[in-house]
C-alpha cells in the first residue's frame, strides 16, 4: 500500500467489490480510477483485475489498485456501496475539504485536485 495516502472500503463495498472480482475471474483484484465527472470533477471507475497502478487499499481479502498519479485525489476517502431491489452503486463518501454530488459516484476536492 501507499504509504501516507489511504482510501477506506466500508464491508459492503468490500464485498461487492469481491463478488465483481470472482465473477470476472480476477478474484482479490479491483482497479479503481477517475474519470472527468460531470457534476463534480471527478468521477470513479471500477473495473475487475490489476490494470497497472499501486495497491491502494486492501479490505476483506480484496485488493484495489490506482494509478499513482491519482492516489492522492483519493486521499481520506470512504468508498461505500448501497445496494436495493432497484440496484446498488458504489458511493464516495465526503473527507474533509472534499465535496460530493448528489448521485454519490462523483467528487472534487477544495484543493482543486488536480492530477499532476
Amino acid at each position: 500500500m501507499i504509504r501516507g495516502h489511504n482510501l477506506r472500503i466500508t464491508a459492503a463495498a468490500a464485498a461487492e467489490l469481491s463478488r465483481q472480482a470472482a465473477v470476472a475471474g480476477t478474484p482479490g483484484l479491483m482497479h479503481l480510477d477517475l474519470l472527468e465527472g460531470s457534476c463534480e470533477r471527478w468521477a470513479i471507475r471500477l473495473r475487475p483485475g490489476h490494470l497497472a497502478g499501486a495497491p491502494l487499499a486492501r479490505a476483506d481479502g480484496v485488493t484495489l489498485h490506482a494509478p499513482p498519479e491519482q492516489v492522492p485525489l483519493l486521499a481520506g476517502l470512504l468508498l461505500d456501496y448501497k445496494g436495493d431491489l432497484s440496484g446498488g452503486g458504489f458511493l464516495i463518501r465526503a473527507a474533509e475539504g472534499v465535496r460530493c454530488c448528489a448521485c454519490g459516484a462523483s467528487f472534487s476536492r477544495g484543493d482543486g485536485g488536480e492530477v499532476r
